[in-house]
């Protein structure tokens, strides 16, 4: 990894109440690099996402990306959850421009950007959609359509295919390398596959509040490739070892998902 990773994570802790979440957790991501978290409902991941986006505090610990602090709304931050959260009184396209409007973009540009974004997830067709007419494969397009539209440095993306039927969740795990192009990735998942599949790395967080272990992904590999070599021998492993540690995790923390 670098000397000068774009997210630094040193020591991180996080309570809720009394209940600590994250302790003492310690995560490098380089530019361009994509990670996928892992781990046993409660763990924390969906917590850490929050914190690196600065829409939650650490009580202990720092982060920073590209050397600042974490701020709710930084523009070279694109963020999609598993819940869509499309607003039902706005086009496809002025959902996903939304970001540049709140940053002060004029109209015109705002409009080609979303064109532009939803063009590269496959769904430029649906800009002048009502949301509440798209299907659950089409919600999650335009989401990460919104992630990308401000062409971040860093995309965190929390269970965003989580509620697809299994056919479009695949061809989203196929495509999610390239749709993020050169920016750096976090992404949070339960699905062994999907880690394997869209990340250079795959971290597991434990029931300790950390990064317990992790393995190599398949992303720089071609996209014609990724699949074989997750079937192959060595990628095999690579999910037994995944979904063992996972058992244990689950073992050690049943409490509700963080």
């Amino acid at each position: 990894m670098s000397a000068s990773p774009l997210l630094a994570i040193d020591a991180l802790g996080f309570s809720f109440d009394t209940r600590q979440v994250l302790r003492g957790l310690t995560l490098r991501v380089d530019r361009g690099e994509a990670v996928a978290l892992l781990g046993a409902n409660g763990s924390g991941k969906s917590t850490l996402l929050r914190l690196v986006a600065g829409l939650l505090t650490p009580v202990a610990g720092a982060i920073a990306i590209g050397g600042v602090a974490p701020r709710a709304g930084r523009p070279e931050i694109g963020i999609a959850f598993q819940d869509a959260r499309l607003a039902p009184w706005r086009s496809v396209a002025r959902n996903v421009s939304l970001p540049l409007e709140l940053a002060g973009v004029e109209a015109s540009r705002c409009r080609a950007a979303a064109e532009g974004a939803l063009e590269r997830v496959g769904a430029r067709h649906l800009s002048d959609s009502d949301p509440v007419t798209l299907s659950g494969g089409e919600r999650g397009r335009v989401a990460l359509a919104r992630a990308i539209v401000r062409n971040p440095e860093l995309i965190l993306l929390d269970e965003p295919f989580a509620a697809l039927d299994a056919l479009t969740r695949n061809r989203f795990d196929d495509e999610l390398p390239e749709l993020v192009g050169g920016a750096a990735l976090l992404l949070v998942t339960h699905d062994i596959d999907e880690a394997l599949l869209s990340a250079d790395r795959v971290l597991l967080l434990g029931a300790s509040g950390r990064i317990e272990s992790e393995v190599p992904g398949l992303r720089r590999l071609s996209a014609s490739a990724r699949r074989a070599a997750l079937a192959a021998p060595d990628g095999a492993a690579q999910r037994a070892a995944l979904y063992a540690a996972l058992r244990e995790s689950a073992g050690e923390d049943g409490g509700g998902d963080a």
